[in-house]
């Protein structure tokens, strides 16, 4: 079977051998299918955004490995896997350029992981393709493409980085709790917007969050971590057996 994502036995210790040292994750060994969706919860300090930054290249593991696309990346910056790996976060300014407009900010992330040229060329074939894609929103911006990003709201930017995070064919998309800075009708846009980009471009997804309708609702597979470690891995036929309070009983 192809695996998309395989994690094997990482660690991931803060400050070794200082008094506030921590052990983020302890030995966690995870497996993720192409296509999967996967919905990580836990605690404050249960490890699952720390596992994100580590299958990210944020921060590299103290020990174990990591494999992406049948490639060995254990040892790769951040930079060097986002040939794979698009992520979106929770500040919805942290995808996107304020100053510069929606259709130069798509351009931008067309070209997110290719060799940069002197000039960043935007024909009108580009531009009908930016806004077909805008359009999947429902929320009319793809009338306002020259519009700078800055002057849109949190949900408007974070559900237009979604969009640009597939503009580059990208395999596998991180959210790392890409509504927890947002309204309930902003955040309701963004899932959607994501289960939707996850389905349509077949890609291999993983969204930590806090919020448990989120988690409920959306997803493959649900895992939940604490202290560092799985706690409960459901497939798909498992999760579809939960019901809501299920999921609130994990945290009582």
């Amino acid at each position: 079977m192809d695996f998309a994502i395989t994690v094997n036995n990482i660690h991931k210790t803060f400050n070794p051998g200082k008094p506030n040292h921590v052990n983020a994750v302890n030995g966690v060994s995870l497996s993720i299918k192409n296509g999967e969706f996967v919905v990580i919860v836990g605690s404050n300090g249960s490890g699952k955004t720390t596992l994100l930054n580590l299958i990210s290249g944020n921060i590299l593991p103290s020990s174990g490995s990591i494999t992406i696309d049948g490639n060995h990346v254990t040892k790769l910056a951040d930079y060097n896997r986002s040939k794979w790996i698009a992520r979106v976060f929770q500040n919805p300014t942290s995808g996107t350029a304020s100053e510069l407009s929606i259709l130069d900010n798509f351009r931008l992330a067309a070209i997110r992981t290719k060799a940069k040229g002197l000039t960043i060329g935007v024909n009108e074939a580009f531009k009908e393709q930016v806004k077909d894609k805008i359009a999947i929103l429902g929320l009319g911006l793809e009338r306002k493409i020259d519009q700078p990003m800055g002057t849109l709201s949190g949900g408007q930017r974070q559900a237009l980085t979604l969009l640009m995070s597939v503009m580059d064919e990208c395999k596998i998309l991180l959210l790392d709790e890409p509504t927890a800075a947002l309204d309930p009708k902003s955040a309701e846009i963004v899932m959607r917007t994501a289960d939707k980009l996850s389905k349509d471009f077949k890609l291999t997804t993983i969204l930590v969050t806090h919020n448990l309708k989120d988690a409920y609702n959306y997803g493959t597979r649900i895992i939940q971590m604490g202290e560092g470690v799985i706690l409960k891995d459901m497939d798909t036929n498992h999760k579809q057996l939960l019901k809501q309070n299920d999921l609130f009983e994990w945290f009582g």
